[in-house]
């Protein structure tokens, strides 16, 4: 039966940061009002002061605040929004969220709960896949937590074998065993470690695609039927099993791959009943050129800016649209991919120590800009950057009509990024991608250990051992207090270069 249209008339956007005040955005071009929700620690946040409501939920403690669901139902209930937009993170690949909000009466923009739980235990979503004929990784399917179960069904596993907890996500309860001697004590910290981190202990074993590539599929599919997919996004490039740059088109694909890899996609939404915009992850195998189903996340990705460069499609509009009932007007015949966008995760993180984050107030800020230069940001000039939640500052994206215009673009944005007071990603992104290895487009899942192992920011300084950085800044800045406001014949009075523009790139970290 076909779903029935309901306009949203307020939505309460259950998250923060910078996706928070993306999804602002979207709702300011809707005409619909945005309420937000906000923790004792992001009470002079962004995405607080962009909405047309905030509400406090609760202490900075996420188990306390952004994942209390009472307090977040309360939340929407209080401001009298008749919608939930999780965003990603948090409560949104959360099923039990899913079901709460539409027994409140809510309604969740989003998939149907049971698709969310289906897709977040690895081993059902694998079991499902493979019921509809959709290639996996081979590895152990059904139920099986117990070591006996799994010795027995590695035994016909040639290592290397991952060691994966079927509710995990961001690298947590995975393991690499080489050696099967070495499986059995591997399986019980992988179990200890998703026990810790999700209150399921349940893993499973698959084996390894030796240096994959790391290759998703955006989809839509509406309340009435339809679906389609909006291409790949490459998310290769990681650390500690989370991406950090994500480009599309991908150069591994041909178009006959692209095109059985997208149908794939979206056959395998539908074998979950899948409703809302959605991304299936496949592991690419660059040798063979086989694909293998990894999993389904059930949510707006983090790297959803870089699809809507190529294909003009606003997917977070369209999440809203679905939601409220309206059919896709979108077919997959009209859907064309336009150039290439590339996508940089700013962190506040130390690349030189292990990623580590960072924390501390944001002394200055100078974002880039430009034709072609998005910057998804959810920090100001003077932001208390946190340890509460995870790093992410913000992402910048760069389109161009082909992929070495994107990464010139996206080098010269990265150089004209500047946030001081702490430490960040950008320098160790540039000359990621100024590396003959990216510009040849060999981005595999190795591509960090493989070609940045030995990386740090000192590369980047000049070989003739030149002044150190503070006598350089010190040096612009009292050039900079020297010079007088100047007044144009205009009338207009006009400050000389800051000393971040004068002495280049370069950064200082929280003990500035």
């Amino acid at each position: 039966m076909p779903a029935k249209k309901k306009k949203i008339k307020k939505i309460l956007i259950a998250n923060r940061g910078e996706i928070a005040v993306r999804i602002i955005h979207a709702c300011r071009e809707m005409d619909i009002p945005a309420a937000v929700i906000y923790s004792e620690a992001d009470r002079t946040s962004l995405h607080v002061q962009l909405a047309d409501e905030s509400i406090c939920i609760g202490p900075p403690s996420p188990l306390e605040s952004y994942l209390n669901i009472d307090a977040v139902i309360g939340a929407a209930k209080k401001c009298g929004a008749d919608a939930v937009h999780p965003g990603y993170g948090f409560l949104a690949e959360n099923a039990d969220f899913a079901e709460r909000c539409v027994k409140e009466g809510l309604i969740f923009i989003g998939p149907p709960a049971q698709a969310i739980r289906d897709m977040g235990d690895k081993v059902e979503s694998r079991r499902i896949m493979e019921s509809a004929g959709i290639p996996v990784v081979p590895g152990t399917t059904g139920a099986v937590g117990k070591f006996k179960q799994l010795l027995k069904a590695a035994s016909s596993i040639e290592p290397p074998l991952f060691v994966k907890a079927s509710a995990g996500g961001g690298g947590k309860g995975m393991r690499i065993v080489d050696n099967m001697a070495d499986l059995e004590s591997t399986i019980e910290a992988a179990s200890r470690e998703a026990e810790s981190a999700f209150g399921n202990g349940t893993v499973y074993i698959e084996k390894v695609i030796e240096n994959p590539r790391h290759i998703e599929f955006q989809v839509l599919l509406d309340q009435h039927g339809a679906g389609i997919h909006l291409f790949e996004r490459e998310c290769s490039i990681q650390r500690r099993h989370q991406k950090l740059v994500e480009e599309t088109p991908s150069t591994a694909l041909t178009p006959d791959v692209r095109r059985i890899m997208g149908e794939t996609a979206v056959a395998a939404a539908r074998a979950v009943g899948y409703q809302n915009a959605g991304t299936v992850e496949f592991l690419f195998d660059d040798k063979k050129k086989e694909f293998y189903f990894l999993e389904m996340n059930t949510r707006i990705q983090v790297e959803h800016p870089v699809t809507e460069l190529t294909t003009g499609v606003d997917l977070v509009k369209w999440q809203i649209r679905i939601a409220q009932g309206e059919p896709l007007s979108l077919t997959q015949e009209g859907l064309v991919q336009r150039g290439h966008a590339i996508e940089c995760r700013i962190y506040a993180e130390d690349p030189t120590a292990g990623f580590m984050p960072s924390s501390g107030k944001i002394l200055y800020l100078q974002e880039p800009s430009g034709p072609g230069v998005r910057n998804d940001s959810g920090i100001y000039d003077g932001y208390e950057v946190t340890t509460h939640y995870d790093p992410i500052l913000s992402k910048l994206v760069t389109w161009d009509e082909t992929r070495e215009g994107a990464r010139l673009k996206m080098i010269t944005a990265l150089e004209n990024y500047v946030i001081l007071g702490i430490k960040t990603c950008t320098l160790f992104l540039r000359d990621l991608l100024a590396h003959q290895a990216f510009i040849d487009g060999k981005t595999n899942t190795d591509f960090i250990p493989k070609y940045m192992s030995e990386w740090s920011s000192k590369t980047w300084r000049p070989k003739d051992g030149g002044p150190p950085d503070e006598v350089l800044v010190a040096a612009a800045l009292m050039e900079y207090l020297a010079k007088p406001i100047a007044t144009g014949g205009d009338g207009v009075q006009e400050r000389a270069p800051t000393p971040w523009q004068t002495v280049g790139r370069w950064e200082i970290g929280g003990g500035a």
